[in-house]
């Protein structure tokens, strides 16, 4: 997915920072592409905008390849493998230092203007840049929020190497990016309009962030969730009763199942579902929460534990949903469920991707397990011991991308303080990332 400016980038970027909107956040862009994309970010999330200057220290002749940067309060961040690799001296690297030292200092001068930054001690800063290649910079720029006092540094991108961005969750709290791809190339590619920032556009981003928040209703996305509508999902047997959930904005739907029987009252009013689906919908995607079995079947602990009824069920869901919403499907289920969704995934190439929480995917057989495609995302908590033997045996069944996720200190419901909290953010995670990877997929096939 190519975003069309900076600016639109940053309105793409701000729904999957929704959980930050009623938070005391600074928001801090990384000059200077950073600054028009988190002018976006700080407008919907209601926050002031600061800036988090850094200067990236580059290879006199590879400019193109950094080898660290340096920030504001002393901040130096270096990869000595670069350094090496490149073949710089100590007294090359030294001097290119005290240069970048001293232009940092004259930018953060003329950027500010006389504007003291704003404090960050006891509260949360989000670092917002319009890419990461290497994550020098994006480094830094955390390390100088964390210099400057803030309790929380969440950094969000709108596109990143994939590498680049399991370094930066060790000096992150939380990293937001909702198109990591494998390999970023040239940043420029993933915009279509990637004109340069100007001194001038800094300051009056700066200006316009010191003025009266937007009153309510002026073009901000509301705050409440989509309101859930009551459906009815056709099967050859049976008219499963669900509830569709989707935005005006929606991008693909999540079908969360589960096989216990309580029509309506049981996926509707399960914690996980709720709060699972809640992160999701603040993610932009839709959700249809549906239990595979109705409430007399579930009397019969043979239908619970029938994969090929649950299998054909899920499917036909799926299908629903792809001629009613015209979207992706991807899956999250529990219980028997988890063993069902991995199944139809196995007979299905469209599913863009399954979650299974705290389930039996086991269940679904070797065979259908080895066919599967779908990178398969497995939560499991880690003193349910029986389950995670369980998933363990799925996953060695398995070929596609997959992974086991272990939840510390969680029992098989997730009852625990943070952990449902852990399980939907690990959701949301895996699928955007999914769908991310597919559109980039179709961009590059496109070209």
């Amino acid at each position: 997915m190519r975003y069309a400016n900076r600016a639109d980038a940053g309105r793409r970027l701000a729904p999957y920072l929704d959980h930050l909107r009623d938070s005391d956040v600074v928001v801090l862009g990384v000059p200077r592409g950073g600054v028009r994309v988190a002018s976006e970010v700080a407008r919907y999330l209601g926050a002031p905008l600061d800036l988090a200057v850094v200067r990236k220290l580059r290879v006199p002749w590879q400019p193109e390849l950094g080898f660290g940067a340096l920030g504001e309060h002393g901040v130096r961040v270096v990869d000595p493998d670069i350094v090496r690799e490149s073949g710089l001296s100590t007294a090359e690297q030294e001097s290119l230092e005290r240069l970048e030292r001293a232009e940092l200092e004259r930018r953060v001068h003329r950027w500010r203007d006389e504007r003291t930054p704003l404090p960050l001690a006891s509260r949360g800063a989000v670092l917002v840049h319009d890419a990461v290649a290497t994550g020098a910079a994006a480094e830094a720029a955390c390390r100088v929020a964390r210099a400057r006092g803030a309790t929380r540094v969440v950094l969000a991108v709108p596109v990143a190497q994939e590498d680049s961005l399991t370094r930066l969750r060790t000096v992150a709290d939380e990293v937001v990016c909702p198109q990591p791809v494998h390999h970023i190339g040239s940043v420029s590619a993933w915009y279509e309009d990637f004109a340069p920032v100007t001194d001038a556009e800094i300051s009056a981003s700066l200006t316009a962030a010191e003025g009266p928040a937007p009153a309510a209703g002026d073009e901000l996305p509301p705050k409440r969730p989509p309101l859930g509508r009551p459906v009815e999902v056709p099967t050859s047997k049976v008219r499963m009763p669900a509830v569709l959930t989707l935005g005006p904005t929606a991008r693909a739907v999540v079908i969360l199942a589960s096989a216990g029987g309580g029509g309506l009252r049981g996926p509707r009013h399960d914690p996980c579902s709720d709060q699972v689906a809640a992160v999701l919908h603040r993610a932009g995607l839709g959700t249809l929460l549906l239990d595979l079995l109705t409430e007399d079947e579930a009397h019969t602990l043979h239908n619970v534990f029938d994969i090929t009824l649950l299998e054909r069920r899920l499917h036909a869901a799926a299908a629903w949903v792809r001629r009613e919403t015209g979207l992706p499907v991807s899956y999250c289920a529990a219980d028997t469920s988890a063993g069902a969704a991995l199944a139809a995934a196995a007979a299905d190439d469209d599913i863009r991707a399954v979650v299974c929480v705290g389930g039996r995917p086991e269940l679904a057989g070797p065979a259908a397990l080895a066919r599967v495609d779908a990178p398969t995302l497995l939560v499991v908590g880690a003193l349910d011991t029986r389950l995670l033997g369980c998933n363990r045996l799925a996953a060695d069944w398995m070929h596609c991308d997959h992974r086991i996720e272990v939840v510390p200190d969680a029992t098989h419901l997730f009852a625990e303080p943070g952990a449902l909290d852990v399980v939907a953010e690990l959701t949301r995670d895996w699928i955007t990332a999914r769908l991310a990877e597919a559109d980039t997929q179709t961009l590059q096939g496109a070209r």
